[in-house]
């Protein structure tokens, strides 16, 4: 249909097709398409191997292998064989099925920017597909903070020496929910009031914490009877390593019962952002202390106070 249709609607033909027949199964050749899953799934896992090499979590790499693994799935053919198109269509489709917002298919955009960059650097393709597949505009959304009433409530709420400390931890080191999970003991420096954490990439790096902070986990640790080498536990025998669900799952019903909306610790961590550089913290020195290889990530995470726009208008414009 390319020399009677227009390249617009050549595109939205292909893009309702691939619609209608995901509902099915179409199989030109069978043995035509197994030798193409296989060729193709050998290909990711050596893909998924340089990632792992790379330093990427395998938290990133399971991600990587169950987004392209579904392109794989209902669009089956030899990777060498896919066209800008396709892939257009299959974001479209995909985003109409499954009603998914435009932060997710930016995402598996850039999944399937950085596979098929990847087949491109290694000579399996001529060239990605996915060069001509620009960014999805997705909008700024201003996100919300802990306020410092709602963090003295929460504070006020806990019940347990151990609930006290962990909100204070994240509440003075910014630090990743899965970081704070794998702290043992004897990683903290209680005289130098830091630790060291390991973050995404297994990427060493100190956090600070505050006396507050300090006070309170040796108040916790002190109720302690159990051996177990890990900073925090759970309450009950037989005191195994906290998870990150208990993490969330214990915030979120403190939260809840103070019908504070939305407490989780990736909050905490955007709070610590917020108000380092709303005191005017260098951002290279916040984005040290979040662990950010780009400095974008961290401008991403602060929300600068408004008023502080205003007064520094009138200073510098006014």
């Amino acid at each position: 249909m390319s020399e009677a249709l227009t390249v617009e609607q050549i595109t939205q033909l292909n893009s309702v097709l691939l619609q209608v027949i995901s509902k099915y199964t179409v199989i030109e050749d069978g043995d035509k398409v197994k030798e193409d899953f296989a060729s193709n799934t050998r290909l990711l896992e050596i893909f998924l191997s340089a990632k792992l090499v790379e330093g990427c979590s395998q938290k990133t790499i399971k991600y990587y292998e169950t987004t392209v693994k579904q392109l794989f799935k209902y669009m089956p053919k030899s990777l060498k064989e896919y066209t800008t198109d396709d892939l257009r269509a299959y974001l479209a489709v995909f985003q109409k099925k499954h009603k998914s917002s435009k932060v997710t298919i930016d995402n598996i955009r850039r999944i399937f920017s950085s596979f098929f960059s990847w087949l491109e650097d290694e000579d399996f393709i001529i060239k990605s597909p996915v060069r001509r597949i620009h960014k999805v505009k997705t909008g700024e959304q201003v996100k919300e903070c802990i306020s410092d009433e709602n963090l003295e409530r929460l504070r006020d709420r806990c019940k347990c020496p151990r609930d006290l400390a962990i909100i204070d931890m994240l509440a003075s080191t910014g630090m990743r929910v899965g970081e704070l999970v794998k702290l043992n003991r004897n990683d903290i420096n209680f005289s130098e009031r830091e630790c060291i954490v390991f973050g995404k990439g297994n990427k060493e790096r100190i956090v600070y914490f505050n006396a507050r902070a300090k006070l309170h986990l040796q108040e916790y640790l002190a109720t302690r009877k159990d051996k177990n080498p890990a900073l925090f536990v759970s309450l009950d025998k037989p005191h195994s390593r906290l998870q990150i669900s208990g993490v969330e799952m214990r915030l979120r019903d403190l939260g809840r019962s103070l019908k504070i909306p939305r407490i989780h610790p990736h909050k905490f961590r955007r709070t610590l952002a917020t108000t380092a550089i709303d005191k005017g913290m260098p951002v290279e020195q916040v984005q040290t202390l979040l662990g950010h290889v780009k400095i974008d990530t961290t401008m991403r995470y602060a929300m600068v106070n408004q008023t502080n726009v205003k007064l520094s208008h009138r200073k510098f414009l006014g």
